[in-house]
């Protein structure tokens, strides 16, 4: 069996027409498991009271913005809208009330590391051109049953700006993703409209630089997928994801790449990396 990662010049096609591609079988049932397993358990040992005040005090807008900026070298813990009455308590169980787990994910844990520097996955950016890709963060989705919130539309290059632009999202169903458990949805061909926006870091925090445009919802097409799917997501194309009205979850492990190679990442991004992260390296590279 080949890499699934090597891109057939009809898969390279669809994915330059479509803006997205979606990749049966990704990973396998092994992976899936090792993943979901390792994140039950650093949700079991994590302890909410840790980071609940940042949540609850009169400093909060500068506390989690330090929290946020700092979680780009750390495992950090995210919680859904409203998960905290005014005492700063939770108000169900830490186990519904995670939105995400990031942004080192891929750096920091053996288990999400592995599969984030596997050969499929530097074999799919090899496929789609990059020279010396790096994964610039890392994100385990909860998406939890009837409180698992929206994504708006958004363009993966706004966070993750690179001068030329590189960002590709991987988007890796680690369960079955439905329109009913909020799987993705996307304009296909939109990337090729280019970049509407950016997310910019400022002195005085974090902002997109001009407004959202107002989108048709009836341009966007679901991308409902089985677990061990992956969905391979151009930085330009416009997507989005609804509110998960199911009775089950839809977790998801995301990464985002971006060439280093020619290629000059923006100081303003939200991720001010101190480090230059580890390149991929295609097959027999060292």
């Amino acid at each position: 069996m080949g890499i699934v990662g090597n891109l057939t010049p009809q898969q390279r096609q669809s994915f330059d027409s479509q803006g997205f591609l979606v990749i049966e079988s990704f990973a396998s049932p092994a992976e899936i498991e090792a993943m979901r397993k390792r994140m039950d358990g650093m949700l079991q040992a994590f302890d909410p009271t840790t980071t609940a005040s940042i949540f609850s005090t009169k400093n909060q807008v500068k506390l989690t913005s330090e929290y946020f900026y700092e979680s780009a070298e750390k495992i950090s813990f995210f919680f859904e809208e409203k998960a905290f009455d005014d005492n700063g308590n939770l108000k169900q169980p830490k186990e519904l009330s995670i939105n995400k787990v990031g942004h080192a994910l891929h750096e920091i844990d053996p288990v999400f590391k592995e599969f984030s520097c596997s050969e499929n996955v530097s074999s799919l950016l090899f496929s789609l051109g990059y020279k010396k890709p790096v994964i610039i963060q890392s994100m385990y989705i909860f998406k939890q049953p009837g409180i698992g919130g929206e994504v708006t539309p958004h363009q993966d290059n706004s966070f993750l700006y690179t001068e030329p632009k590189t960002c590709t999202g991987l988007w890796l169903a680690l369960e079955d993703a439905t329109v009913v458990n909020g799987c993705l949805w996307a304009i296909p061909e939109s990337q090729k409209n280019g970049l509407v926006r950016r997310f910019i870091r400022g002195d005085d925090g974090v902002y997109f630089d001009r407004p959202s445009p107002s989108y048709d919802q009836k341009d966007f097409v679901p991308i409902e997928v089985k677990a061990g799917s992956l969905v391979v997501i151009h930085g330009d194309l416009i997507h989005q994801s609804f509110e998960n009205q199911s009775s089950n979850s839809r977790h998801a492990y995301s990464l985002h790449a971006v060439d280093t190679d020619g290629c000059k990442w923006a100081e303003d991004n939200w991720i001010r990396r101190k480090v230059e992260p580890k390149p991929l390296y295609a097959s027999g590279q060292t």
